[in-house]
């Protein structure tokens, strides 16, 4: 008598799982085409690398400022054997310290652009004065004078042409955070004017009291 009774509901729940069944297999169809319609959105345009956005400027600014800061590196090498004050020497190894880096940093980036790193120290190959394109270059007369230079007479010479060299470098960093595109590059253009600003100023204070 039970038995006879169970027929219809036993038949009623089956045909509410089949129902159900095919409720969500439709949902799991949906959520499969939702997934590989969103992965093929993510990959088809790959991201460009940080290197390819760069510009011309960012490139003058690399290749002008590596020989730039190599004449400021050779200028300061030539403190120790100059009978430099104490003071002037520690500066020199400031110089050194803070720009050796930087060449390292603007070569990468050349190479990265596939572009020319300059060889060599200070000007070769570069040019002279104003024909170079960079303020503040010392000239081979220039470098003369503060070569036969001692003691006291050296550190003049010497705080006085790296004055003139940081604010060519200073002017070649503001010509790179007006024209250049890449990060980086005006990052480090931003930390030049920064840094090389402060040395002038130490610098004038040096001479006025030297």
């Amino acid at each position: 008598m039970n038995t006879n009774r169970s027929l219809p509901r036993c038949a009623a729940l089956a045909a509410a799982a089949v129902a159900a069944g095919l409720v969500l297999a439709a949902c799991g169809t949906n959520d499969t085409t939702n997934t590989a319609g969103t992965s093929a959105a993510t990959t088809t345009a790959p991201a460009s690398t940080e290197a390819d956005r760069h510009n011309q400027a960012d490139v003058t600014f690399a290749q002008g400022m590596i020989p730039h800061h190599r004449q400021a590196i050779l200028m300061s090498d030539m403190v120790a054997a100059h009978g430099a004050s104490p003071d002037v020497k520690a500066l020199a190894e400031k110089i050194k310290k803070a720009q050796a880096p930087e060449i390292e940093t603007m070569s990468g980036w050349l190479k990265a652009w596939g572009e020319k790193v300059p060889t060599g120290v200070g000007m070769d190959g570069m040019g002279h004065g104003d024909d170079s394109g960079m303020p503040g270059m010392m000239d081979d007369q220039d470098t003369d004078r503060l070569g036969n230079a001692r003691g006291n007479a050296f550190d003049t010479m010497f705080l006085s042409m790296m004055i003139e060299h940081h604010e060519g470098a200073i002017a070649m960093a503001k010509t790179e955070k007006q024209q250049g595109s890449y990060g980086p590059a005006k990052a480090l253009a931003d930390d030049i004017i920064t840094s090389q600003t402060a040395e002038i100023t130490q610098m004038r204070t040096m001479l006025k009291t030297g």
